[in-house]
């Protein structure tokens, strides 16, 4: 794992661990809790509108001889816009997380597309494991897609020419008339 975005900017929150330096007797317990400037460029890197109590807490622990497994909940309360309203929504998220890292895993060279595995809990393990990178991506998967104020409704609005019928969500369907047609159809070859 880098310590850049996939943009080419800087990570919004980095907590780097060096493989090399994780005792590999134990597991190494963690909490991340980013205070209040970093939950802010977090927010603005995912494109939310707020972000408070975020807390990434569990144990990275030695999976085989050379591999690397974590266990870990998120936790945070989020604040995204309306999909209708454009209102503030305020949303908690506790996600359960985890990971594998794998010395072993096969990348492809060179290759400009890289297929998804059946597993997306395994990544290939480097000579860093970035903890914060791992904590923000759970969290932009974990953010309601379509987040919808409460007693929000899409209201229907009809657009159309002065002196025109404006089509209806009836009108628009297109085999709503082909029963008709049928019918009609049926009545000329008897």
């Amino acid at each position: 794992m880098t310590d850049t975005h996939p943009s080419g900017s800087a990570l919004p929150f980095s907590h780097p661990l060096r493989v090399a330096e994780l005792p590999t007797g134990r597991p190494t317990q963690f909490e991340l809790a980013p205070d209040a400037a970093e939950c802010a460029a977090i927010a603005a890197d995912l494109g939310i509108q707020g972000l408070r109590k975020l807390r990434f807490a569990g144990e990275l622990a030695p999976f085989g001889k050379h591999d690397w497994q974590m266990q870990a909940e998120l936790g945070a309360t989020v604040t995204q816009a309306c999909v209708v309203t454009l209102d503030p929504v305020t949303t908690r998220i506790d996600d359960r997380v985890d990971r594998r890292w794998l010395r072993d895993l096969d990348q492809p060279a060179g290759a400009d597309e890289v297929e998804m595995p059946e597993d997306d809990t395994i990544e290939a393990l480097g000579t860093v494991i970035d903890l914060g990178q791992v904590m923000v991506e759970a969290l932009a998967l974990a953010l309601p897609l379509y987040p919808r104020a409460e007693g929000a409704e899409i209201q229907t609005t009809v657009f159309t020419e002065p002196g025109l019928k404006p089509m209806s969500d009836e009108d628009a369907k297109p085999f709503a008339g082909l029963s008709g047609l049928r019918d009609k159809l049926g009545r000329k070859d008897n």
